[in-house]
Order: C-alpha cells, then sequence, then structure tokens
C-alpha cells in the first residue's frame, strides 16, 4: 500500500485525478471503476479540465460505478447515474452507452445484481477502482458486517450512512434504505485501487482501516490484502497515522 499525503482537499483532488490520468495515458482503452459522493468531484473536474484542454482522451475507456440506491430512477436527480452524468461523463464526453451503474429502478435484485458482475466480466475486469471512504470504513455500501460480501448485491443502510447523506436529500426520510453496490471481491479484484480521503472526521476511520485489524467490521481494512492500492489523503485524514 503506497500512502500520498497532501496538503488539503485541492492537493488531494489534483493528485487523485493524477493517478486516473495516468492510467488513461498508458491504457487508453482502461475499464475504470468509479464511485460518488462529495470526495471525488474535485478529481472529475481536474480529470474534466485536463481532458478539455486536450491532455487526456476518454473516448476509449468504459466505466462501471460501485453502486446505486434501490428505488430511484436514472432522472432522479439524488441518483447516483445522474451524478456521475453531471459531474463528470458529460463533461469528459463519455457517451451513456460506455458507461455502466446498477439500474436502481429495477426491482428484482437478485437479478440485476447478477447482470452488473456479469457485464464486468464480460468487460474484462475493472483496471483501475476510485473508492471513497465512509465514517464507518464502508467501501461502496459495504456496510460493516460480520463477513464481507463477494459479489454485488442489495444492502440495508446503517442509520450512520443514511446520516451521512441525508444533506442531499430534504429531508432524511427521502432518502433510500437500500442500495445495490459491488461486493468487496469485485473491488478487491480490480487490478489498482485508489482510495481518495479527506477531513479531520476521517481521521479516526483511515487509522482503522489501514494500520488495524482486517476486519469485516471496518469494511475498509480488506483493502491491506490487495497488491496494488494507492491512498491520497490530506494531512487532516492523516492526523492520526505516524507515517
Amino acid at each position: 500500500m503506497k500512502i500520498i499525503r497532501t496538503k488539503d482537499y485541492e492537493d488531494m483532488s489534483r493528485k487523485a485525478a493524477g493517478v486516473i490520468a495516468a492510467q488513461v495515458v498508458l491504457k487508453p482503452d482502461s475499464i475504470l471503476g468509479l464511485a460518488t459522493g462529495s470526495t471525488p468531484i474535485g478529481a472529475y473536474k481536474q480529470l474534466i479540465a485536463w481532458g478539455r484542454a486536450g491532455d487526456l482522451d476518454f473516448s476509449e475507456i468504459r466505466t462501471f460505478n460501485l453502486d446505486e440506491y434501490r428505488g430511484l430512477t436514472r432522472d432522479n436527480d439524488q441518483s447516483y447515474f445522474y451524478f456521475m452524468r453531471h459531474n463528470f461523463m458529460d463533461g469528459a464526453g463519455i457517451p451513456v452507452e460506455r458507461t455502466d451503474i446498477p439500474d436502481g429502478s429495477e426491482p428484482d435484485a437478485e437479478r440485476e445484481c447478477a447482470r452488473y458482475d456479469a457485464a464486468i466480466r464480460a468487460a474484462g475486469g475493472i483496471d483501475l477502482q476510485l473508492l471513497g471512504m465512509g465514517h464507518n470504513g464502508h467501501i461502496g455500501f459495504n456496510e460493516p458486517a460480520d463477513e464481507f460480501p463477494k459479489g454485488t448485491h442489495c444492502v440495508d443502510l446503517t442509520a450512520s450512512t443514511i446520516e451521512a447523506n441525508k444533506r442531499f436529500f430534504a429531508s432524511e426520510a427521502d432518502v433510500p434504505r437500500q442500495a445495490y453496490t459491488m461486493g468487496i471481491q469485485t473491488i478487491m479484484s480490480a487490478r489498482k485501487v485508489l482510495v481518495a480521503v479527506s477531513g479531520e472526521d476521517k481521521a479516526d476511520i483511515v487509522y482503522k482501516a489501514f494500520f488495524g485489524p482486517v476486519t469485516p467490521l471496518v469494511p475498509a481494512s480488506i483493502l491491506q490484502m490487495h497488491p496494488d492500492v494507492i491512498v491520497v489523503a490530506d494531512e487532516a485524514a492523516l492526523s492520526r497515522c505516524k507515517l
């Protein structure tokens, strides 16, 4: 595991974008696993800027997203499909047909999860998987549990995750209670993993995830077992870690 300490969120965003850009330059037809949430927005903005300047070409890449709220249609402005179109895909000029996100409007969880895993396998697997990390150590929507889930699955969101996400909705009652998410095995099968973390409020979980025991009670801790992980984190997020 390689840990890159950055000054602040802006510096973290540029360096995380740099890792993704290097992947695209080295392999223009890369399969990218992407994440939503506030953390990667700065990196997406930087990638878009480099693309518009002619420094990056996204025309051959394919993308798969970590997760999607169950019960939201793709035109819902709180869906992750909408988020990705608005915050990255449209700006980077990536057509819809080269992106895949779990279909939250599909009521048959078993069918949708099987479809998604099959699509990732058919694409040849993920070259680089971008991750954020929740306050409880979740990656994707893999919440603390007694075991590490393997493939894409439907998960009940914890109270802490609902609390963290309610700022994006009109009220807490509007936050979906379930989501479709890639499983830990799918994430760990990516050839490279990039974790972006920012803020002092993440300091405790960063320490537990990357310097504590590997346990499904801290889902991100499994990344200690991956052969190629880059963590890009600002000073605040790494404040408990002695590097």
